[in-house]
């Protein structure tokens, strides 16, 4: 498949963008130019995004421009990760009373927004999901939308007919929506934690579980609790947010999470970034560190860290010497063929490699189970197979 075409910009009134996005014009030029402003595809092509982060705005901002009034729907910035829990709180949450500690849910990251009267859903690069849009426009109550028309719901969406990111381990059948954040159009200003959670309840639209609210100077304690609690269970972490939302949150997470992430990366070890795969082995010692583990239990890690690296290698090597291509193996569920067809081309237009099954049906849809292929990894394993040099 091929990768991104070359969208038309002829949609971006330069003048106008310019004096909304504070810029000079001769920026904006130049952003068209080098294919930082795309426009999104189909009948979205109003919708205009932003692949790299521009001066004060995000990578993944989308610009609006077919209503009356330009707007903007600021791309998510992304959360600092924390590695040593104690000494991160005292330096970054000292100022605070208290801080909220939320679940951070493994998934895949989207924000819905209304668009000129639709529901839309838009990836953390601002695309437009077809699939994703609707599951959204099934799971939220729409009339939040119809009374909050500014607002963004920043959420995560999770469970096992997930395209990207295929998680058993919460109690959701299929795919689900559970907001993690509201934030406003054009400003991109967060609502504060307990007025986002009071807001979504009485649309009762799901949210992140609240662990609770700490004090910082016992927050580590009660944090590495929690991360025990959940890691057992192969959820991923936390986030730690100021409740007014004023200060930087930050993330921190399991040990099991960082080990499934690393058996991901070395099933596909040509296709993932070293820096991905080698992070998470930097996490693994820090948290160690921190925790004082005794030599039994750092035992145990490092069988854990080392398993997660040598034996979905081992077996990526064996399944490519066996003449099998190695695949990542998900399902989706759709309502309607329509869609499929969408994503379909979606992902076709992403550069993403994916073969799908015949859709199977069900009372309230379809399943399509797809295999996407990691290219590089097959293609350089089964090489050294024929004897080439690393």
């Amino acid at each position: 498949m091929n990768g991104e075409v070359d969208e038309e910009s002829s949609l971006v009134d330069i003048n106008e963008t310019a004096i909304f996005l504070n810029l000079s014009k001769a920026k904006v030029r130049k952003l068209i130019e080098r294919n930082i402003l795309r426009n999104n595809w189909g009948q979205y092509t109003n919708l205009i995004r932003f692949t790299k982060k521009v001066s004060h705005i995000e990578e993944g901002s989308v610009l609006n421009y077919s209503d009356a009034n330009l707007e903007i729907i600021r791309g998510f910035p992304k959360i600092r990760r924390c590695l040593l829990l104690e000494p991160a709180l005292k330096k970054n949450f000292s100022s605070v009373d208290e801080v909220a500690v939320e679940e951070k849910m493994n998934g895949y990251n989207v924000r819905a927004a209304q668009i000129n009267g639709d529901i839309i859903a838009f990836t953390r690069g601002g695309l437009v999901c077809p699939y994703t849009t609707e599951k959204v426009n099934e799971l939220i109550d729409p009339t939040f939308f119809e009374d909050y028309p500014n607002l963004i719901l920043c959420a995560e969406m999770v469970g096992p007919d997930n395209p990207y990111v295929a998680k058993t381990c919460y109690d959701v059948n299929s795919l689900d929506f559970f907001v993690f954040d509201i934030r406003e159009k054009n400003s991109g200003e967060p609502y504060p934690v307990k007025k986002r959670r009071e807001t979504l309840e009485a649309y009762k639209i799901k949210q992140v579980n609240l662990f609770g609210y700490f004090k910082p100077k016992d927050a580590h304690k009660e944090i590495t609790k929690i991360i025990n609690e959940i890691g057992s269970e192969e959820r991923e972490g936390v986030v730690v947010k100021d409740p007014e939302m004023i200060l930087q949150p930050m993330k921190y997470t399991t040990s099991n999470s960082n080990c499934k992430d690393l058996e991901f990366g070395f099933k596909f070890y040509n296709d993932i970034g070293r820096d991905y795969l080698f992070s998470r082995v930097i996490r693994e010692g820090f948290q160690a560190a921190e925790w004082n583990e005794n030599n039994q239990k750092l035992k145990d890690r490092c069988y854990r860290v080392g398993s997660s690296i040598l034996y979905p290698m081992v077996n990526t090597i064996n399944s490519v010497g066996k003449n099998k291509k190695v695949t990542e193996d998900a399902q989706i569920k759709v309502t309607r063929l329509e869609v499929l067809d969408l994503f379909k081309q979606h992902l076709n237009r992403s550069g993403i490699e994916v073969h799908f099954e015949e859709p199977i049906p069900e009372e309230d849809g379809y399943i399509v189970k797809m295999k996407k292929l990691n290219k590089s990894t097959n293609d350089k394993t089964e090489s050294i197979w024929l004897g080439d040099y690393w």
